[in-house]
């Protein structure tokens, strides 16, 4: 047997082996570390208006959200559609009318309703069935990235599979910022006798709307300044890898090692770096990354893994265990509709 097969293996053992892997990466906006970013906005509560995510705390603190751990798995897990990566997992494509979409490019993964309804529906049932049932082999062929950052079919069997990765972006210390804009017509459309002078209040807002008066806005979320700086966490828990087993006790170590070499493809990626408008951020030369192995007792090592070697060992360990077929399936209207109650 290959020694860079075996290379992991104390990873995946849940006796001696380390409970998790760790990266942190320092980051800054590209306009430098005062540069102003821009996290997402979320709905707010009843009566409250959108905002940004940012918690305080007695000391005056602040932790403020710039990248989900949802939005960040949904980053990263298309790479495995790229040339790079592309032979390291089944290539599954759904035809959807005029669209075309790989099952990594789906936001649940194997339990969105696009694969459920589509023709691996029985398969996909049969491999959900089968992890309640304590094997994650068969889910592994036709969607190993759902091992890898977690999968739950909600809406069928209840399967449910822990993410493997977590990665999350936080702004430390923010200020917050305000803007205010104006808007200005290309030309006075009732002074020039284009349109009539709007006589009543909601004649003014369909004005304003459809863009033929002026129109100011003031006092908008106008971003932040992280003045304790940006920072990307990243985990990789081995103590949930090494609770995946194939049905025949054998390929466990095999299936093992394949998610295990995928997760650190995944991990050790250099996504993009524009994550939205007005934020685009990079790392800070200044604060070199951090790469650590972490044990059950508290021991901190550090790993000298690069990502060119995770894709090494993620190849390796994909050959050995034996990737699932490439497919091409059609999502079905008719399943889509049974499923909603509708007449075929």
């Amino acid at each position: 047997m290959s020694e860079e097969l075996m290379r992991y293996d104390e990873w995946l053992s849940g006796n001696k082996g380390p409970a998790a892997l760790v990266i942190r990466e320092h980051l800054m906006p590209v306009e430098g570390r005062d540069g102003v970013l821009f996290p997402p906005t979320f709905a707010g509560g009843k009566g409250d208006k959108s905002g940004y995510n940012i918690d305080g705390f007695d000391d005056g603190k602040n932790i403020c959200l710039i990248d989900s751990v949802g939005s960040q798995a949904n980053r990263i897990e298309p790479i495995f559609a790229e040339d790079e990566y592309k032979e390291l997992i089944p290539q599954i494509v759904i035809k959807a009318g005029e669209k075309v979409l790989n099952i990594v490019e789906i936001g649940h993964r194997a339990g969105d309703a696009l694969a459920r309804l589509s023709g691996l529906q029985q398969e996909l049932h049969d491999a959900f069935k089968k992890i309640l049932m304590g094997d994650a082999e068969p889910l592994a062929k036709i969607a190993p990235t759902s091992l890898v950052f977690g999968v739950w079919d909600s809406r069928d069997t209840q399967a449910k599979l822990p993410r493997l990765i977590s990665s999350t972006i936080r702004a430390f210390d923010v200020r917050e910022l305000t803007r205010s804009a104006l808007f200005v017509p290309a030309t006075d459309y009732v002074a020039d006798g284009l349109l009539e002078e709007p006589n009543d209040e909601k004649t003014r807002k369909v004005y304003s709307k459809r863009g033929f008066v002026h129109a100011p806005a003031s006092a908008s979320l106008g971003g932040v300044i992280a003045m304790g700086g940006i920072r990307r966490d990243a985990t990789l828990s081995l103590a949930a890898l090494q609770l995946i087993k194939a049905g025949d006790d054998k390929n466990t170590i095999a299936l093992r090692r394949y998610i295990l070499g995928l997760a650190m493809v995944a991990l050790t990626a250099n996504t993009s770096s524009y994550l939205r408008q007005g934020c685009n951020l990079v790392l800070d030369p200044e604060k070199p990354t951090e790469f650590e192995k972490v044990y059950r007792d508290g021991r901190r090592l550090k790993v000298e893994t690069t990502h060119e070697g995770a894709i090494k060992f993620g190849t390796i360990a994909a050959k050995a265990f034996g990737v699932g077929e490439n497919r091409s399936v059609e999502f079905d209207t008719k399943k889509a509709k049974a499923d909603i109650g509708q007449k075929k």
